[in-house]
């Protein structure tokens, strides 16, 4: 019988997501807009990946649970804590998500992740000097799974256009604009912005609504509530197969628009995907 029990507790905790005893504190990102000097900023690729702290052991998600990378994964990595992103390669969100989110990893959809690296957040010293920390230690890499993200300097805003142009028409997201002269700070600030052609944001899924025509038998909207309790409909940005199966009520999406309405609520906006890159999440 004592046998058995302990059997039973190591399946729990294998089931079980290991959570930080707090959630990582993380630089945010807030949003480029023309005007701003450029002369001390890096730019590079805004990867659509998924967001992890290394803390020299282990990963960590946003919310504070740990990401159970196999162990021949991590093998060489420093043991300085990296701030970066889980990462398969442009437009496999989805896949990638369900990948690293698994509390039992599966080596083959592992091998095909790369841990990307952005920031060396417990060095203090400005991010120029990051930068050239992070090429000293991650160029060469110490493991075929790890990679520093390019960083190159800004220029002017025309250039950073059609950088960001390139970018989204080679299938990436956009782009990232980090102050050389800043130190790692928590939270919000113009110190680190992302460069898009719209804006995101997310929202819990409320309701869902029926839909006519071609998709009757479907999901023809969702109704989604923001954080300060309005609530809008999304009715587009959807395959044909999450409308048969649509993001559950209380599931946290993400969505895209192009600005706000006289009301205050986001113009055209559409679906992206559901944000269930929480390890453990289904």
């Amino acid at each position: 019988m004592r046998r058995l029990i302990l059997l039973w507790f190591a399946f729990v905790l294998a089931a079980t997501p290991c959570a930080y005893a707090e959630p990582p504190e993380l630089a945010l990102a807030g949003v480029y807009e023309e005007g701003v000097a450029l002369d001390d900023y890096w730019v590079s690729e805004k990867l659509d990946g998924v967001r992890a702290y290394w803390d020299g052991e282990r990963f960590w998600s946003r919310g504070g649970n740990e990401y159970r990378a196999p162990q021949w994964f991590t093998d060489g990595f420093p043991d300085m804590p990296m701030d970066g992103e889980l990462w398969m390669g442009r437009g496999r969100f989805a896949e990638l998500s369900g990948a690293v989110r698994r509390l039992d990893p599966v080596d083959g959809s592992w091998r095909q992740v790369r841990f990307m690296v952005f920031d060396l957040p417990e060095v203090e010293r400005p991010f120029s000097e990051r930068v050239r920390m992070m090429e000293s230690v991650l160029m060469p890499s110490p493991s075929p799974f790890l990679a520093m993200v390019a960083q190159r300097r800004a220029t002017n805003h025309d250039k950073l256009m059609a950088a960001l142009d390139k970018v989204v028409s080679d299938g990436g997201e956009g782009l990232m604009l980090r102050r050389g002269a800043s130190f790692h700070s928590v939270g919000r600030s113009d110190d680190l912005l992302k460069v898009k052609r719209y804006d995101d944001a997310e929202a819990v899924v409320v309701a869902h609504l029926p839909g006519s025509g071609k998709y009757r038998g479907m999901m023809g909207s969702i109704r989604v509530e923001r954080d300060d309790g309005r609530r809008f409909s999304l009715g587009t940005g959807f395959s044909d197969e999450q409308r048969r199966k649509p993001p559950p009520v209380g599931a946290t999406i993400t969505y895209k628009y192009y600005g706000y309405t006289s009301t205050g609520l986001p113009r055209f906006a559409s679906f992206m995907r559901v944000r269930n890159d929480e390890p453990g999440a289904p």
